[in-house]
């Protein structure tokens, strides 16, 4: 037996369904495969294994009622050894959570030669640097090494787009950072969408500031 539907109910949209790929990145041993497996299983270990080269993970969220996001989580190798194998690892990212573990200020004095290694290597279609966020990791241990002024200090300067003081044994702000940066994302495709759109109606845009809207 077939339903018909009102007159006034219309079909429900198809959803919008986004391929997102994101880097993880920093110092051997701050955590990022911890952060990408509370992330994605929802489970904390402390005996991973050492990341060799990349290795990614997957997650599907359902963003609102119209759009699906999944999202690529790629665990970059933090050995010096494998750095050379970045560019092909970057390739296509859309953005970044750059990592650093508290109690170590090694990992933190490393965090400007990641970020300039990424910037240098991937950028949007217009030229721009893709959205990165912070994570100051390990923060469940009460003496950091890293103060929040220094955090806060170099994100100013390297124009950093926010920073979590996050845990993945204790769960904290994993899964708030990581949503932050999916709506970066999401945000910067949108502008970039606005500002095609006015090129192609109106020509190239010059001497004008890009158009800027948000999503959230």
């Amino acid at each position: 037996m077939s339903v018909i539907q009102p007159n006034n109910v219309s079909p429900r949209k198809p959803r919008n369904e986004l391929l997102l790929k994101a880097l993880v990145i920093g110092d051997y041993g701050v955590g990022k495969t911890a952060i990408v497996r509370r992330y994605t299983e929802g489970k904390f270990s402390s005996n991973y294994k050492i990341t060799i080269g990349a290795d990614f993970a997957f997650k599907s969220i359902d963003w609102d009622h119209q759009t699906k996001v999944n999202l690529q989580l790629w665990d970059i190798a933090g050995h010096e050894r494998f750095g050379y194998m970045t560019r092909v690892y970057y390739k296509q990212a859309a953005a970044a959570a750059l990592v650093f573990d508290v109690n170590r200020v090694d990992t933190f004095k490393s965090l400007k030669k990641w970020l300039l290694d990424l910037r240098e290597k991937v950028q949007q279609p217009d030229g721009s640097n893709i959205p990165v966020i912070l994570l100051a990791n390990k923060s469940d241990i009460q003496q950091a090494a890293v103060t929040t002024d220094q955090i806060v200090k170099f994100c100013k300067e390297n124009e950093i787009d926010q920073y979590f003081l996050c845990s993945a044994k204790e769960n904290t702000n994993i899964e708030e950072a990581l949503h932050f940066m999916v709506a970066e994302v999401l945000n910067s495709k949108f502008k970039q969408e606005v500002r095609e759109s006015i090129t192609l109606r109106n020509g190239p845009i010059r001497g004008t500031k890009q158009a800027c809207c948000h999503l959230m």
